[in-house]
């Protein structure tokens, strides 16, 4: 005759719990994952001021971002004194219900009436004045009053030492102009100052010039306005360099730097169309295209540059060339002689590639 024994009371007590143990975990993960972790679209949540653990839970599930009230609420009180913040968030479904409770325990920086403006590289300050007065509540009239006072222009070549006496020369139309890093950035609301913006813009500035100190700073606007003008006659670094290697050998020589884009800048015209004769003999101290313009750069810069200019300005490439010329495809041919030069415009007038 065989016995059985009975289990023993206490193993089936373990392994019940267990067993209890291992469904509660799986059902609280379950319960805690993200509500979908496919959805990465941000869900602007207002927790008000003096809101309960509770009232936020119900905040979240309607929002459809926590799959549980009663989980949420026993996780935040599990965890002692974790205060939970009053303010404006953005969550989204792909997050954890863990994520969401540090959030709130840390604090939103999401501010709903922040605006961002891009300014863009190659553009000119008329065109930032624009892009503020589209996205604040000034006019690009008060912009460019703004960036054309003198008080204030004195007052910022104090705070940064790249902006010299340079930038005050007459004939300068706006003197911030090239010294203002293009970027996007983001601002509080509609109501932020213009000079908010503009030394916002200038910090960014300082920051990409700073590396560079020691080789620029003894004459920074000669390599602002070189960058300017490479940054719309290139399109890369590698050709900027070599552009700017062709305009040093031709300083050099007391020619013309012949910079078509310093002629629209005079004219303070959009490069949309080709220019007459007349106008490209404009004398004027942008024109680099003008007759008493031998041997000199632009009075200032003609547009907001990017660093990849600022490097071609600082490091040219060494070469014999003296002339180039790019087709409407970007392509940039270079040449030695005047009469290469012009016979690679014709070619390249024949071929149908002219930029115009």
């Amino acid at each position: 005759m065989v016995v059985r024994r009975r289990p023993k009371p206490l193993l089936i007590f373990l392994v019940v719990t267990g067993s209890f143990l291992i469904l509660a975990a799986a059902i609280y993960m379950f319960l805690a994952s993200p509500v979908d972790k496919n959805s990465h679209k941000k869900i602007d949540v207002e927790v008000p001021s003096g809101t309960g653990v509770s009232g936020i839970a119900k905040i979240l599930k309607e929002k459809n971002l926590i799959r549980s009230e009663l989980i949420f609420t026993i996780t935040v009180k599990s965890k002692g004194n974790l205060y939970l913040k009053a303010s404006t968030y953005q969550f989204s479904k792909d997050m954890s219900m863990e994520d969401i409770i540090l959030e709130l325990a840390s604090g939103s920086t999401y501010n709903p009436d922040a605006i961002t403006i891009t300014f863009k590289e190659g553009e000119r300050i008329t065109d930032y004045a624009k892009d503020i007065a589209d996205a604040t509540n000034h006019s690009e009239t008060e912009v460019l009053n703004t960036l054309n006072n003198y008080d204030y222009i004195t007052e910022l070549m104090g705070k940064y030492w790249f902006l010299t006496d340079s930038i005050l020369q007459e004939g300068i139309y706006y003197p911030l102009e090239g010294y203002l890093a293009p970027d996007t950035y983001q601002f509080d609301n509609r109501d932020v100052s213009i000079s908010t913006i503009v030394e916002k813009m200038l910090d960014e500035m300082e920051k990409e010039l700073d590396p560079y100190r020691d080789k620029i700073e003894n004459n920074v606007h000669y390599y602002i306005t070189m960058a300017s003008m490479l940054e719309l006659e290139g399109t890369n670094t590698e050709n900027r360099k070599m552009i700017a290697g062709i305009f040093e050998n031709r300083l050099a020589k007391n020619m013309n730097l012949g910079s078509d884009v310093t002629t629209y800048y005079a004219l303070q015209y959009p490069m949309t169309s080709d220019l007459t004769a007349a106008q490209f003999a404009t004398i004027n101290p942008y024109n680099t295209r003008a007759s008493n313009m031998g041997g000199k750069m632009p009075i200032g810069p003609i547009c907001s540059p990017t660093l990849s200019s600022l490097e071609a300005s600082i490091e040219p490439t060494k070469s014999d060339y003296l002339y180039f010329v790019a087709d409407k495809h970007g392509n940039i041919f270079y040449t030695s002689t005047l009469a290469e030069h012009e016979a690679k415009v014709q070619e390249i007038k024949e071929a149908g590639d002219w930029i115009w």
